[in-house]
């Protein structure tokens, strides 16, 4: 029972997590990472075994991927990056002709959360609050901009003065002129959600964004709030979900009415160590679901709230490297 990070590159907590899971039931079970450089990426070496892909948008990725998925005895692929999605999604059942699974939900839904636009409209069809995209000859200030497509806070801007704006900003279509969620009066969420085989939300995590470095939060706190029965309420269900999403939500501080969805990852986001430390235990159900057949019908809501996350960076050593 063999499992796949892909594009590991600092993951180790998750691969961490996975072998630590793997363990209580194939002793033999291994966890291995790919990068595209895995001997300067720190999951690729604390892995049990690690090889290189060529990158995303090269064709021959595919092949590559399958062929050392064979050679390693690779069962289950978990993926890790947005630009990664859609491609495995495609290959889906390509993969599982070689007896390779995939957590990835459907190729319609990876798409839609890969468009903030089409995102939005999700959000809306489901009865989520969702901020107001205006026109680019007719927005309020302050203002808060961002690529339909992006990830990792790049390309991102907060506009308070008209005079901030450029022409880049304004002939650039892939570029959202949105309604600013000013966080003196809003908290920062993500949100960790596992949705079974069936679609079916098993478990929610709020995660209270504290530090954010690279897009990646460094400094969190879980938060058992109205976050939790609002999603239940309104995404119990998402066609095509399977795994491991993160959502963003900006809640009002004060008023727990006002709660606003920003976007949606169909993959584990930086900081889902932070809820399988809580006990939100969603490796484990990965390798239940998909490597032993089990079928996931309970809810889990027993994790633990308040548990405060505070990261830091530390050392791996890796002796006679030639580069």
């Amino acid at each position: 029972m063999n499992i796949l990070i892909t594009s590991a590159g600092r993951r180790v907590s998750l691969v961490r997590s996975f072998q630590k899971e793997l363990k209580k039931i194939d002793q033999n079970g291994k966890v291995f990472a790919t990068d595209a450089m895995p001997s300067l990426s720190a999951a690729c070496q604390i892995a049990d075994g690690s090889f290189k892909v060529p990158r995303l948008d090269n064709s021959s990725y595919m092949d590559a991927l399958i062929k050392n998925c064979k050679i390693n005895d690779i069962q289950l692929i978990i993926p890790t990056i947005d630009t990664e999605l859609l491609e495995l999604s495609k290959h889906k059942s390509e993969l599982e002709e070689h007896g390779i699974k995939v957590v990835i939900s459907s190729i319609g839904f990876v798409s839609k959360c890969r468009d903030k636009r089409v995102i939005h409209d999700f959000f809306i069809d489901h009865n989520v609050n969702v901020a107001q995209e205006y026109s680019k000859d007719d927005y309020k200030l302050p203002l808060f901009i961002k690529p339909i497509d992006g990830s990792r806070s790049v390309d991102t801007y907060l506009i308070k003065e008209k005079e901030e704006l450029t022409e880049y900003h304004f002939t650039n279509d892939k570029l959202m002129f949105l309604e600013y969620l000013d966080h003196d009066e809003y908290e920062e969420f993500t949100c960790d959600l596992y949705y079974n085989k069936e679609h079916k939300l098993k478990c929610a995590v709020p995660r209270k964004r504290i530090e954010v470095r690279d897009g990646e939060v460094y400094k969190a706190v879980t938060a058992n709030n109205c976050l939790v029965p609002y999603i239940k309420k309104n995404l119990s269900f998402i066609d095509g979900a399977v795994g491991c999403l993160t959502a963003q939500f900006f809640k009002h501080k004060t008023d727990d009415s006002k709660i606003y969805a920003i976007e949606i990852n169909p993959r584990f986001g930086g900081g889902y160590p932070l809820s399988y430390l809580s006990g939100a235990n969603f490796s484990k159900w990965i390798i239940e679901e998909f490597l032993l057949g089990k079928t996931i019908d309970d809810k889990f809501d027993e994790w633990e709230s308040d548990l405060l996350m505070i990261r830091y960076d530390d050392e791996i050593l890796v002796h006679g490297y030639k580069s």
